[in-house]
């Protein structure tokens, strides 16, 4: 707990970091992996998703191996603190979640299919945690850029939680809430398990299949 607010609850404006104006650090122009701007511009023609799962480290290896994706990065989203660093969304006061940006071609890969490997790569029981991290930083939370991407995705999760019932699991934790800000994560983050690959994110898959 830190100054009467658990890291499992999320602050309000008055209780959140005030951070500040511009970004305290720099991100990489590249990609370290398939060597396509990080930041931008995104192509013509191609799309955004952001999706927040547990750890970014993991999640970010996941999308930037799957055919039709053209760029990723990992980044904090869903909170209040502008421009946030790591150790403060690590803290519990800035609202944000780790989440992972994807950038992809959807003439090779769909929202739909994003979603699919989105469900079927953690937990979304959980609440503010996944598996030992625990923290409003980890929990299950889809950020959407568009009125279809909401609606894909709200019928999406109505979809896995009927598997998830029929698996004896309980209620679905993910929000499900209109992108408001992306905020680029520390360069040392940014594909971390390429750039350290002994290093340590664990996946805590449920073994539940996305019906269809």
């Amino acid at each position: 707990m830190i100054f009467g607010l658990k890291k499992t609850q999320l602050p309000n404006a008055d209780e959140a970091l005030p951070g500040r104006a511009t970004r305290p650090y720099s991100v990489p122009a590249t990609h370290a992996v398939l060597g396509t701007p990080i930041e931008g511009p995104v192509p013509d023609g191609f799309e955004v998703a952001v999706f927040g799962l547990g750890c970014f480290w993991g999640e970010e290896k996941m999308f930037w191996e799957l055919p039709g994706v053209y760029s990723t990065s990992v980044g904090y989203a869903g909170g209040v603190t502008p421009n946030p660093t790591y150790e403060e969304t690590c803290s519990g006061r800035t609202g944000h979640a780790e989440v992972v940006r994807v950038v992809f071609d959807p003439s090779k890969i769909g929202y739909d299919d994003l979603l699919k490997v989105f469900w079927e790569a953690h937990n979304p029981t959980q609440g503010m945690r996944q598996g030992n991290d625990i923290g409003s930083q980890y929990r299950s939370i889809l950020l959407t850029v568009s009125p279809e991407q909401q609606e894909k995705a709200e019928k999406s999760r109505a979809a896995y939680q009927q598997a998830m019932t029929a698996k004896g699991y309980g209620e679905i934790t993910t929000s499900i809430v209109p992108l408001d800000e992306y905020y680029f994560a520390e360069e040392y983050h940014q594909q971390y398990l390429h750039k350290n690959p002994y290093g340590y994110c664990p996946i805590h898959a449920t073994g539940v299949s996305f019906p269809g």
